[in-house]
């Protein structure tokens, strides 16, 4: 799997994943870096406007 941009390194990706008390090795932050960014790439956002925008008719100042 090769994706022309990455922009997230393993060494950065093992760091952020320690500081959320996740320990992994360099292997397993690139599988789920490779993982992400698959995700990412296939990713279709949907075109309803009601989707995009959930902040809108969102109940939590109801809740409050």
């Amino acid at each position: 799997m090769n994706f022309t941009e990455k922009r997230i390194s393993t060494k950065r990706a093992t760091a952020i994943l320690a500081q959320n008390g996740i320990q992994v090795d360099n292997n397993e932050a690139e599988v789920i870096l490779n993982f992400l960014y698959l995700i990412a790439k296939t990713y279709q956002c949907d075109s309803n406007p009601s989707v995009m925008n959930l902040k809108r008719i969102s109940n939590y100042k109801k809740v409050r």
